[in-house]
């Protein structure tokens, strides 16, 4: 588990001011630090021993983001009750990882998965054939019990009692062998899961909100992948910098060029080299070894070697058609621009807002899990008016990726606001 997702996030709190209980420091496991399954025969053994147990699955996955081009999964920790905690090690096996983890997902479909974020690990574990019969995501549950903080390190202190510490969740776990301390780490994340899983499920069934998260987790569950967008390259850190559709062409290359490296040798592109760089060759424009090595970064001992490469890529960009400025969206425009492009669709967005920001307070769930934000826009911008707004918005919200539960919600209040003619 990541740093990001130990660390959390801050929403919109239902209990304001209310100071974190004492907490007990959970050091490490209480059957001890497991250790790691490697070879087929140990991933077998582990297989054999979750399945001698009973319940629920808690499951985690250590990736090794911001040092590797991919995002597959270099450590899984499961526990369950009667088996206690295994780690596996799901690549240096010699084989194919879907083959030798097939014993681990056949016992894996038998049960529940409780994880903490799940749209984080589930990707990484469908890669290695591993996916859940049924799901509970405990951050997703705080989310939707409108806690204030959602990370794993403060809902445990909140509904258990207990101290997480930071620790090695931002670490290399494609590094081998992994370091005693980092699998104390690892063995931690899953040891309260289904503790904690049972705790809020608790809170949710108070709130009446426990056949909400049922739809909302079966959704993640089920839900595939958002393809990868065209122009990936656009996300280049200081784009917005670059107005002139030749040096954009250039960050193109120079991306395109550097992705491919990445990608060859598994390394996180932003270590092969850093996005500023790619923005201050495109924006320089040097036609030379010399200029290109005159520029920061460029100048350095690894980039030296690899300056050809570099200049090969701004020669392209020299030849090749210029990017338009904008991005091309099969979307809505930014909501910024709505008030000069569709002044009408801007004071439906508002009207539509407001209407739901209400609602999610009277309901306490972030208006973000209410419904989708970026449903809301495109509803919006392509309203057309009708004698029967509800049915209208029932229709647009059943075609597209809005639960039940949302659109039982959102729906008259959503109709309300489109049917008041705009100002």
């Amino acid at each position: 588990m990541s740093e990001s997702e130990l660390a959390g996030s801050s929403l919109e709190s239902d209990d304001p001011g209310t100071p974190e209980p004492e907490a007990e420091p959970l050091l490490a496991p209480r059957d001890g630090v497991p250790g790691v399954s490697s070879s087929r025969h140990e991933i077998a053994r582990a297989a054999d021993l979750l399945a001698s147990g009973t319940g629920p699955f808690a499951v985690d996955a250590e990736r090794a983001s911001g040092f590797r081009y991919s995002n597959r999964a270099y450590l899984v920790q499961i526990r369950r009750a009667g088996a206690g905690t295994v780690l596996i090690d799901p690549v240096s096996h010699g084989g194919d990882s879907v083959e030798v983890l097939a014993p681990v997902a056949e016992v894996l479909a038998d049960d529940e998965w409780v994880l903490h974020a799940a749209d984080q690990d589930l990707p990484c574990l469908a890669e290695i054939g591993i996916r859940p019969s049924a799901l509970y995501d405990t951050e997703l549950a705080g989310r939707l019990a409108n806690y204030d903080r959602v990370n794993l390190a403060a809902m445990v202190q909140r509904l258990l009692g207990l101290q997480l510490t930071k620790g090695h969740g931002a670490a290399d776990w494609s590094k081998r062998p992994l370091p005693e301390e980092w699998l104390n780490y690892a063995a931690l994340d899953v040891e309260v899961l289904v503790d904690l899983r049972e705790a809020i499920a608790a809170v949710l069934d108070e709130q009446g909100k426990s056949e909400w998260a049922r739809q909302e987790f079966e959704y993640l569950r089920t839900v595939e992948a958002t393809p990868t967008r065209r122009d990936r390259w656009r996300r280049t850190s200081g784009i917005h910098k670059v107005r002139d559709p030749k040096a954009l062409a250039a960050v193109r290359e120079l991306w395109m060029t550097r992705d491919q490296i990445a990608r060859r040798r598994d390394i996180a592109p932003g270590r092969i080299l850093p996005d500023s760089a790619i923005i201050n060759a495109a924006t320089t424009n040097p036609d030379t070894i010399e200029k290109l090595t005159e520029l920061p970064i460029f100048g350095g001992t690894k980039q030296r070697r690899n300056a050809q490469v570099w200049l090969d890529a701004l020669n392209r960009a020299r030849t090749s058609e210029p990017p338009d400025v904008q991005e091309p969206s099969n979307g809505p425009p930014p909501a910024s621009r709505w008030a000069r492009r569709k002044p009408e669709a801007a004071v439906r967005l508002e009207a539509a807002r407001a209407e739901l920001t209400e609602l999610a307070q009277q309901v306490s769930v972030p208006v973000e899990n209410l419904l989708s934000p970026e449903l809301v826009r495109r509803l919006c911008w392509d309203w057309q008016d009708t004698d029967e707004p509800a049915v209208a918005v029932e229709a647009f919200l059943a075609s597209s990726t809005a639960r039940q539960w949302q659109r039982e919600l959102a729906v008259p209040v959503l109709a309300r606001a489109l049917a008041t003619p705009a100002r």
